[in-house]
This record gives C-alpha cells, structure tokens and sequence, in this order.
C-alpha cells in the first residue's frame, strides 16, 4: 500500500476561486493523491481571537471570524472545486469545522474524513463523523494519549472505520526540535492504528523522514506563492518544493522495500567482480600443500570462495598453478 500524500491547499486560495482552481493543478502535477481544502460555516465565534501566528500573519485587526468570511467559499463553490478534481484526476478531500459541512461533504461523496487536531475533544463533532460510518484520519496535535484515546473510543462507538492517526505539531512554523516524528511509533504501538505525519514544519525534509519512519499518510500545506497575503502561507511549501518532496517520498517508498534478506538482480550481476576467490600468491607445484603462505583470496572471477578457505588450507594441489591463477580442487 503506498503512502497517501495529501496536498493541504487550505485557505491558501484567500477566498479566490481562480486561485484555488489552479492549485488543484499544481498539486495534479505535483502528483499528490489528494489535494485538501477546509469547509467552514458556523464553528468560529464572533468573540474568538486570532491565533499569535495568524495575528502576526495578517494583523492583530479584526476577529478570528472577521478573517476566516475571507477565506472560505460556500458549499456551492466546494461542489465545483470537487468537480473540477474528478476532471482532471485528483481526489477532492475537505476538513469540515461543524455539523453543516460533514452534512455537505457526506452529500457530495467524500470517501473518508479528516479530522483535524483541534476537533478531537469536541463530542458532538465526533459522534456526527464518527456515525457516517467512513474511515478517519485524524491529526492529534495539543493531544495527550489520554485525550485521543477518548477519541478513538467515541468514533469507534459512533460506528466509525478504520481510524489513522497522524503525529502533528500544531505550531505554524514547527521548529524541529518540536516535529517529534518518533511519537508516529508511540501511536502505532499504544493505539494499534494505521500511522501518519501532518507537517508544519518549513522545508521538505521532515516529510520525507517521516516516510522513512513508515508513515502511511503524509499531510502537508502548500501554496502557489509564499508572498501571498493569509495566515498560512509563511509555514507552507511552493509548487516546486510540493513536487520535489512527493518525488522524494516516491523514492523512499522504493527503497523501503520488502523487509526480506535476499540477494537482488543487480547484486547477483555484481557478485563475480564485487566478490573474491582463492589464488595463488605464487607460482604452486602440483602435489605442493595448500597453506596461507601460497594461497590467498583475490578478485579473480569465479572461483573457490574464500568460505571455504579452512577446507581449502591443508590439500595437496591438483595440477601446477602460476601466481594469480585460481585455485582448482
């Protein structure tokens, strides 16, 4: 099964449907699985402040509701966002924020949910994904085991599927000494799930590790241009960067492999000349005795291999032998 790459447009299009059309081609020709959206409608309070991250982003002016009636679109413009996904062969997937948007996304046939990490206290929001019966992958950055064993706990009462469970750190940038990939294994170990990363980091290198460390799912936030105004394009990658780093993961992903020892085709072709034989180091009389001061193991083609040199030390040999010649028994 290969890692599922995730391009997180977000709310990077700034409320731009032109923009948010051509990101879903970037992250086509960046050759991610799905590129990823955020449908919200009523989950922000008028009261609710910005974030320090979003204030230094965008201004400490206005309300946390003031600047996301910036950046959402309407049910109505994610359905052509999603058709316009099918047209061109990239898997439409949004995170809903309330009970209005997992009504729409499930109307419109999204496959699974995403859950994100400041949801996974909120019951309510819980039984209503949970109950649609789909698989989840959920982010769990603030969370405590505790917590997101609660979690699990209620989707699965809910009547949830299969439930994946990202390690993420919900801090725009993360400062890798706070990335923390080794909890992927203390999710997979304590929980039994399926295991994955959300990055906020800068860079590509972290995903990349992550896929090295058997993430099956790998989230990350991307944008056409960094300069752009809006709360989350600083922490996020360009179409560039988005492409080099899925063709990393690709490359990864290959040399993970099997798991199983064995000698590969290329080793097989390699063996005669990466391997050593039993020679003579100098010119040997026939019936002269083999010992490690006229034998030694050379580069010398297919000969008698060096693991059987006790077996070899001690016989008489067969017929004359000139220095470099291999040995015959």
């Amino acid at each position: 099964m290969s890692i599922l790459i995730i391009a997180e447009a977000g709310v990077n299009h700034n409320g731009d449907m032109d923009t948010a059309l051509r990101m879903i081609d970037a992250a086509k020709e960046a050759k991610a699985d799905i590129v990823k959206f955020q449908v919200s409608i009523t989950s922000t309070s008028k009261f609710s402040e910005k974030a320090e991250y979003q204030k230094k982003a965008v201004g400490e002016e206005g309300s946390q509701l003031d600047m996301i009636k910036k950046l959402r679109f309407t049910f109505e413009q994610h359905k052509q966002l999603k058709e316009y996904c099918d047209s061109v062969g990239i898997k439409y997937l949004a995170t809903p924020f309330d009970f209005e948007s997992i009504c729409f996304l499930d109307s419109i046939g999204c496959d699974f949910w995403k859950v994100p990490s400041g949801e996974i206290i909120n019951v309510p929001y819980l039984r209503r994904i949970g109950a649609t019966g789909k698989d989840i992958i959920m982010s769990t950055g603030m969370s405590t085991l505790d917590e997101i064993s609660d979690a699990i706990s209620l989707l699965k009462e809910s009547g949830s599927g299969e439930i994946t469970l990202l390690q993420c750190t919900t801090e725009y940038p993360t400062p890798y000494k706070d990335v923390n990939l080794k909890a992927m294994e203390t999710l997979k170990s304590t929980f039994g799930t399926k295991v994955g990363f959300s990055d906020h980091s800068l860079g590509i290198e972290v995903p990349i590790a992550a896929a090295a460390l058997g993430a099956s799912v790998i989230e990350k936030h991307f944008t056409l241009d960094r300069s752009m105004p809006g709360p989350d394009q600083k922490s996020s990658i360009e179409p560039d960067e988005l492409k080099a780093m899925i063709s990393s993961i690709r490359n990864i992903e290959l040399a993970l492999g099997d798991g199983a020892k064995t000698r590969r085709k290329g080793e097989i072709e390699n063996m005669q000349a990466a391997r050593k034989s039993i020679v003579a180091s100098r010119d040997i009389k026939k019936g002269e005795i083999l010992t490690e001061e006229n034998i030694v193991p050379r580069h010398a083609g297919k000969g008698i291999s060096p693991k059987l040199w006790d077996k070899v030390i001690g016989t008489a040999a067969i017929r004359d032998f000139i220095e470099d010649e291999m040995i015959e028994m």
